[in-house]
């Protein structure tokens, strides 16, 4: 369980942050804006779902992944250590439950004839814009992968990739099932 009594510590005030692990970063690291993009993605995953309203499957799913994002940034605020107790991590199971949602979803969905523009209704365009802020987050987390001496967990990395699948797919399930997708149009304005 967790508890917060004071928001306020004044131990940022220096310009660092700590991890889970207690050591102290600049609030700039790659580790810190990583799980700092994640919480973005979680942010905005919260805005969609003031539109979600006439879509309980789907605001039930994006719930279950606010909760996934808790835990990818828990995930990220300790890095593994060779011989620590290992903590909180996203795992595999939670990147096929991701899968099996997007299958869902896509069932019912035509098959696309074009690039979609985000808009739409205003659970699609904030969908979207989920998802540009989710791909972000994985374009940051597998830098940090690539750091010497970092390390992210593989099945974090995997849901990130697959989040930003989903929301694009849960998009479409909310443009009326993609009738109400907005197409691009190659060209249409030259």
């Amino acid at each position: 369980m967790v508890i917060l009594n004071r928001i306020y510590t004044k131990t940022g005030d220096d310009g660092t942050t700590a991890l889970g692990t207690g050591e102290r970063r600049p609030k700039y690291d790659l580790r810190i804006a990583a799980y700092g993009t994640v919480d973005e993605t979680n942010a905005a995953i919260g805005v969609v779902r003031l539109h979600t309203e006439d879509a309980p499957e789907l605001d039930a799913m994006l719930g279950r992944i606010q909760n996934d994002l808790f835990d990818l940034g828990a995930d990220l605020a300790v890095p593994e250590r060779e011989g620590k107790a290992e903590r909180l991590r996203v795992v595999e199971r939670q990147v096929e439950r991701l899968e099996h949602d997007i299958d869902a979803l896509n069932d019912k969905l035509a098959p696309l004839t074009s690039f979609v523009l985000p808009g739409g209704t205003p659970a699609a365009a904030h969908l979207h814009l989920a998802r540009t802020i989710c791909r972000r987050a994985e374009r940051m987390i597998v830098e940090l992968a690539a750091q010497p001496g970092e390390s992210v967990g593989a099945a974090g990395i995997q849901y990130m990739n697959r989040l930003s699948d989903f929301l694009f797919v849960a998009s479409r399930a909310a443009n009326h099932d993609g009738a109400g997708d907005v197409l691009w149009v190659p060209g249409q304005n030259r």
